[in-house]
C-alpha cells in the first residue's frame, strides 16, 4: 500500500498534535509490516502558496465558526479558509480520499460542521472525527479508517 498523505490546518495546535502522533503510530507498524503505510503531513496555512498536488490526500480539519448553529441558521467558518481554498485550487479536491473532522462536542450541532461541510463542496466523504486533541483509541480507528479508505480509492 502507498503512504497516506495528509493535508491539514492546525490553528491551536490540537490537529498538528494528533496527526503528529497519527505519524508516530503509522511509522511504528510500518518499521514492523512494510505493508503498512507510514504518514506523510503537509500543513497549509496562509502563508501557504497555491500548488498542485498529485497524488491522493486526505484532509483533516477542525471546526472555527461565526454564528449559526448548525442546522437551520447561516455560520461562516473562521481562521481555516486557507486550507479550503488550497483544496479548491489547481484541481486538487479530485485527489482528495476524504475528510476527518475535529472539535468541541459542547458545540452540539456544530462539532464537525466545517468537516462536514468539506465534504459537500469537494463531495468526498466524511470518514471520522475526534475530540480536540483526540485519544488513543481515536489514532488507531482513524488509521485504520484511512488505510480502508486508501485501498478503495486505489483499487
Amino acid at each position: 500500500m502507498t503512504d497516506l498523505n495528509i493535508l491539514y490546518i492546525s490553528i491551536e495546535g490540537n490537529t498538528r498534535s494528533f496527526l503528529n502522533r497519527l505519524a508516530s503510530y503509522a511509522e511504528q507498524h510500518h518499521v514492523i509490516d512494510a505493508a503498512n503505510p507510514a504518514v506523510h503531513l503537509k500543513e497549509i496555512t496562509d502563508q501557504t502558496l497555491p500548488a498542485k498536488e498529485n497524488t491522493p490526500f486526505f484532509v483533516f480539519v477542525p471546526t472555527y465558526l461565526d454564528g449559526g448553529n448548525g442546522f437551520d441558521s447561516g455560520f461562516t467558518e473562521m481562521m481555516t479558509n486557507a486550507l479550503g481554498e488550497y483544496v479548491e485550487q489547481n484541481d486538487n479536491a479530485s485527489q482528495c480520499m476524504g475528510v476527518v473532522g475535529s472539535g468541541n462536542k459542547n458545540f452540539n450541532e456544530q462539532y464537525c460542521l466545517t468537516a462536514r461541510k468539506y465534504s459537500d463542496e469537494f463531495k468526498v466523504p466524511f470518514l471520522a472525527d475526534y475530540e480536540l486533541r483526540g485519544t488513543d483509541r481515536d489514532i488507531e480507528r482513524i488509521y485504520a479508517i484511512l488505510k480502508q479508505r486508501a485501498a478503495e480509492f486505489n483499487a
